[in-house]
């Protein structure tokens, strides 16, 4: 069985989408656990509605945390709430972890709605990504997968890290296991914090969280001012 774990915090909006690229696909042995921080929205109901498992989370890395702790496969799928699935997606993804014995990994990305800036962005960090696996692990929080005996050996996410906790993760997991950039249909990502900080800005500060914790480790501060909660929806978790 794969479990997919989902922290929330006021996604109404994009949930549901997200829900229903799972819906959609070919593989059915799924489960999936949305952690939620305390959504004052329909967040919670919407998930219920569909018939996942709704646990009490908090920040991304304790969200992640937590659904692990209830989950029964032993593969784990982290995705973030403003994602969508390609189709065929899953089956895709548990073909190549058989075929390549895959412990820990990530995915293409496509920022979407996908304009000229939003597709050089994406094709930018799909090459880095790529180039980069074997002695710089990137999974980006909004998706990623990882077995359960993984997660244990590296006793899951820091949750003291305030920011790029994921990175940190994939890098620990590094250690004991060959990341893999997996050769699946990109995953759809929101565009909604370009959008809302600016594009140049934005990549900006992500190339000096990227230098930070290559010079410097694990981000503990609010140093980089990375708000969880300002899109102007009511919030959300995602990054």
């Amino acid at each position: 069985m794969l479990s997919i774990i989902i922290p929330t915090l006021n996604e109404e909006k994009y949930l549901p989408l997200l829900l229903d690229s799972i819906k959609k696909q070919d593989f059915k042995d799924y489960e999936i656990i949305v952690a939620d921080a305390g959504s004052e929205d329909k967040t919670v109901e919407i998930a219920k509605r569909d018939g996942c498992m709704v646990i009490k989370g908090g920040m991304p890395a304790k969200g992640r945390n937590e659904g692990v702790k209830v989950a029964k496969g032993e593969l784990l799928l982290f995705l973030d709430a403003d994602i969508i699935l390609p189709k065929g997606f899953l089956e895709k993804v548990i073909s190549e972890v058989k075929e390549k014995n895959i412990s820990i990994g990530t995915f293409p990305i496509l920022l979407h709605p996908a304009k000229k800036f939003d597709k050089l962005i994406s094709k930018f960090y799909n090459i880095v990504t790529d180039l980069t696996k074997s002695f710089l692990a990137h999974a980006a929080g909004g998706a990623f997968l990882a077995t359960k005996k993984i997660h244990e050996k590296i006793h899951g996410f820091d949750e003291s890290i305030l920011l790029a906790e994921d990175y940190d993760y994939a890098r620990r997991a590094q250690k004991f296991a060959k990341f893999e950039f997996l050769k699946t249909s990109p995953v759809l990502y929101s565009n909604r914090r370009f959008k809302k900080e600016g594009y140049i800005k934005s990549c900006i500060k992500y190339v000096l969280i990227e230098l930070y914790i290559i010079f410097f480790g694990p981000i503990r501060s609010d140093i980089f001012n990375y708000k969880f909660s300002h899109y102007g929806e009511k919030g959300g978790t995602n990054k």
